[in-house]
C-alpha cells in the first residue's frame, strides 16, 4: 500500500499554539477545512521552517511533503523571493498581520501574480510577546490577472476603435443621423447640428420625422419605415436620393441622402449620410442664368449681322425722305400750309432716323468712343423707340427735361443702352399694376462748387410696386433678377452702373418716393473746356484759293446721289456725281476735287476699294473722304473706317449733318 502523504511535520519545541490547533479533538476537522481551501496554506515556526502545508500547496508546486516539511522557507521559494519578504518579516514578528499582492518570481514556477495574507499566531514560550508561528495563506491569481489584462486590452482596443469612429463621425463634413427601427434618433453628429440647427441633446430620443422631415413628407416616410419593419425589400437603401429637409426654423432646403442599414444585437438601425445642396443648387442656377445670358448675347450677335444689311436697305430710302423733306421745306417758304406739311414729313422721317440709330447703337459691338452727347436728345430718341410698347401698355410718360443743359462726354450707344434699360425695367414693373401707369423722366444740371464736379443728371421714376427693402442691396449684382424665367438675365442694372461709372458718374436707386414705385438716378460729369473740341462753322469756300470747294459725290443709287448733290449745292458747294467707284476714280484723275462724299457699300468698286486706289494715286484727296453708310454694324466696315481715319456719316441724316461733315473735312485739308 502506498504510504499516505503527511502534510504535517512533528511539532517543534515551543509550538504549543499549533499543537493546540492541530492535535486537539477537532484537529482532523481543521485539517480537512484547510486542505479544502483553494488557497495555499503554509505554517512557519519561529525559525521559519515549514511545519504545515495544505493539499493545495503540494498540488500547486508538485513537491512531496518530504521535500518541504521541516525545511526553511527560503529553500522552498528561493532566496531571491525570500529577500522580498524582509520588510514583512519584521512586521510579522512584531505581531502585525501583513497583506500584499503583486507579481513575484517563484522557484520552479516563474513569474506569478500572488495575493497573500500573512498572520502571526500564538505566543512564543521562548520569546514572550512574540508570535509562535506565522500562518501564510496565498492564492495564485496569475490566470485571472492575465485574463483581466486580455480583457483590458480588448476594452482599450474597443475604446480606441470607438474613439476613432467618434472622431470620424464628429468631424465628418456630411451630416450623419442614425435611428433605430422605430425611427427614434440615436446619433446626431455636429455636422447635422449645424445643418439642421438642432442640438444633439435635443435630437437624440426624438422621432427622425419630427426633427428633419417636412410635414408634407412624413406620411410617405412613415409608410416606408412600416414596409421595412414588415420585411419588405428596401427601395432607397444604398441609393443617392435628393429630397427636401426641414431646418429648426421651419424652412426647407434641398439635400442629397444615402441611407444604409446596420444590425446591432439583432436590432436594425438606419444611418443617413446627408449633404446640403443649397449652395450647389444656387451655383447651378447661376450657371444656367449665365448660359441664358450667353444665348441672348449670341442671338444679339446674329441679329446684328442680319441688321447690317436690313439697316442699309432701310436707311437709303429714309435718307432720301429726310433730305427731300428738308429741301421741300426750304422751297416752301412762301406757302405756310405746304411748308407745315413738309415739316411734318421731315419730323416723322427724323423720328424714324432716331429710332433706327438708337436701335443700331444698341446692337453695335465696338470699342467705346466718347463724344459730346445731349442727354435730352437721347431721352427723346429712347421714347421714340419705345413709343409703341409704352402706348400699348397704357403707360403715360411725363418729361421734365431742363433746358440748356451742357453736353456730356460719353459713348452715345452705351449711354443710350443705360437709359433704355431703365425705361424697359420701369415698363415691365408697371405691366402688372392697375392704371394709371406712369413714368416720369427728369433731367437737370449739377452746378460746380468746391468738392463737386459739374455734371448733368437724369431720373427715371415709375409708380409701380417698387424695390423691396430686403433686395435693394443686391439689385446691382450680376445675374440677380426678380423677373420671371425667360424675361431677364439680371445683367441690365449691373452693366448699366459699370458703364456710367466708366464715364466718371454713378447710377443709384433712390429709395424715398412719395407715390411709391422705383426711382433710378444717374449723373455724368460735364467735360471741362479744354476737353471740348472746337466746332467749325460751315463755310463752302475753299480757304486755299477763295473759290467754291468742289465735291465729288459717289453713289450707285441715282436718287440718293441727286439728293446729296442738291443738299451740297444748297450750301453753295460745286458738286459732281459719279455712279460707281470706277467712274469716280476716272473723274478724280481728270479734274480737281477738294473732298469726296462716297457710299461705303456699292457694287463693283465699293467705297473701300475707291479709298485704296485714291491713296495710291492721290493720297491728299484720300485723306478727305466722307463715307456715307448704313452698315456700321458690320465688323469689316467698322475696322475699315477706324483704320482710315476718314469721317463717316450714318444714314439717315439731315442736310446740316452732311454739310458739317464735308466742311470739317475741308478745314482739315486747309490745316
Amino acid at each position: 500500500m502506498t504510504e499516505p502523504l503527511n502534510f504535517e511535520a512533528p511539532p517543534p519545541p515551543g509550538a504549543g499554539a499549533l499543537d493546540s490547533l492541530l492535535h486537539q479533538a477537532d484537529g482532523d476537522l481543521l485539517r480537512a477545512v484547510l486542505d479544502a481551501l483553494p488557497a495555499r496554506v503554509i505554517v512557519l515556526d519561529r525559525e521559519e521552517r515549514c511545519i504545515y502545508l495544505n493539499h493545495e500547496f503540494f498540488a500547486f508546486t508538485g513537491l512531496h511533503p518530504k521535500q518541504v516539511l521541516g525545511r526553511h522557507i527560503a529553500d522552498v521559494i528561493g532566496r531571491d523571493t525570500y529577500d522580498t519578504y524582509i520588510p514583512a518579516r519584521e512586521r510579522l514578528w512584531r505581531g502585525e498581520p501583513v497583506r500584499w499582492e503583486g507579481w513575484t518570481e517563484l522557484a520552479g514556477q516563474g513569474r506569478r501574480y500572488m495575493r497573500e495574507h500573512l498572520v502571526p499566531y500564538g505566543v512564543s514560550v521562548d520569546a514572550p510577546g512574540q508570535p509562535s508561528v506565522i500562518v501564510v495563506m496565498s492564492r495564485d491569481l496569475t490566470e485571472l490577472k492575465e485574463h483581466e489584462a486580455e480583457l483590458q486590452a480588448q476594452v482599450e482596443r474597443l475604446q480606441a476603435t470607438e474613439a476613432l469612429k467618434s472622431a470620424i463621425v464628429d468631424h465628418a463634413l456630411a451630416a450623419l443621423v442614425s435611428a433605430d427601427e422605430a425611427g427614434v434618433i440615436v446619433e446626431f453628429n455636429p455636422a447635422a447640428e449645424a445643418m439642421f440647427g438642432v442640438a444633439r441633446g435635443d435630437a437624440v430620443g426624438r422621432l427622425v420625422a419630427e426633427v428633419i422631415i417636412p410635414p408634407r413628407h412624413r406620411a410617405a416616410h412613415a409608410a416606408g419605415m412600416a414596409r421595412l419593419r414588415g420585411g419588405a425589400a428596401p427601395r432607397v437603401l444604398g441609393r443617392r436620393i435628393e429630397i427636401e429637409a426641414l431646418r429648426a426654423d421651419g424652412s426647407e432646403f434641398p439635400i442629397e441622402m444615402v441611407l444604409w442599414r446596420t444590425m446591432v444585437h439583432g436590432v436594425a438601425h438606419y444611418t443617413a449620410s446627408i449633404s446640403d445642396l443649397t449652395e450647389q443648387r444656387r451655383q447651378a442656377d447661376e450657371i444656367e442664368r449665365q448660359r441664358e445670358a450667353l444665348r441672348q448675347s449670341e442671338k444679339l450677335t446674329a441679329m446684328g449681322s442680319l441688321l447690317a444689311g436690313v439697316a442699309h436697305e432701310l436707311n437709303n430710302p429714309l435718307a432720301i425722305v429726310m433730305g427731300r423733306a428738308s429741301l421741300l421745306e426750304a422751297k416752301c417758304a412762301d406757302d405756310a400750309e405746304l411748308r407745315a406739311d413738309a415739316q411734318r414729313i421731315r419730323e416723322a422721317a427724323e423720328r424714324c432716323g432716331r429710332i433706327v440709330r438708337t436701335f443700331l447703337g444698341m446692337a453695335r459691338q465696338r470699342a467705346p468712343q466718347r463724344a459730346e452727347v445731349q442727354l435730352n436728345d437721347m431721352v427723346r430718341g429712347a421714347i421714340d423707340l419705345l413709343h409703341y410698347n409704352l402706348r400699348s401698355g397704357g403707360v403715360e410718360v411725363e418729361l421734365r427735361l431742363a433746358d440748356g443743359m451742357p453736353a456730356v462726354l460719353a459713348d452715345p450707344d452705351q449711354l443710350g443702352q443705360v437709359l433704355l434699360n431703365l425705361l424697359v425695367n420701369a415698363q415691365q414693373a408697371l405691366s402688372s399694376q392697375p392704371a394709371p401707369r406712369r413714368i416720369v423722366i427728369e433731367s437737370g444740371a449739377v452746378q460746380p462748387r468746391p468738392g463737386r464736379v459739374a455734371g448733368v443728371w437724369l431720373r427715371v421714376a415709375d409708380n409701380g410696386p417698387g424695390v423691396p427693402v430686403e433686395i435693394r442691396s443686391r439689385i446691382f449684382d450680376p445675374f440677380f433678377t426678380t423677373k420671371a424665367e425667360g424675361t431677364g438675365t439680371g445683367l441690365g442694372l449691373g452693366v448699366s452702373r459699370s458703364l456710367v461709372r466708366e464715364f466718371g458718374g454713378d447710377l443709384i436707386l433712390e429709395t424715398e418716393q412719395p407715390d411709391g414705385g422705383a426711382c433710378f438716378r444717374f449723373w455724368v460729369p460735364v467735360p471741362s473746356s479744354d476737353e471740348r473740341a472746337p466746332l467749325a462753322e460751315p463755310d463752302a469756300q475753299d480757304s486755299r484759293s477763295g473759290i467754291r470747294a468742289r465735291i465729288l459725290v459717289v453713289d450707285d443709287e441715282p436718287e440718293l446721289a441727286a439728293l446729296l448733290q442738291e443738299m451740297l449745292e444748297a450750301a453753295d458747294y460745286e458738286v459732281a456725281i459719279a455712279e460707281s467707284g470706277e467712274v469716280a476714280l476716272a473723274l478724280a484723275a481728270e479734274a480737281r476735287f477738294d473732298a469726296v462724299v462716297s457710299d461705303l457699300r456699292m457694287p463693283g468698286m465699293d467705297g473701300a476699294a475707291l479709298w485704296r486706289a485714291l491713296r495710291e494715286q492721290q493720297p491728299q484727296l484720300a485723306r478727305h473722304i466722307v463715307f456715307v453708310t448704313g452698315d456700321t454694324l458690320s465688323p469689316g466696315s467698322r475696322e475699315f473706317l477706324e483704320s482710315t481715319g476718314c469721317a463717316c456719316l450714318e444714314k439717315p441724316f439731315a442736310p446740316s449733318d452732311l454739310v458739317a461733315r464735308v466742311q470739317a473735312s475741308l478745314d482739315a485739308a486747309a490745316a
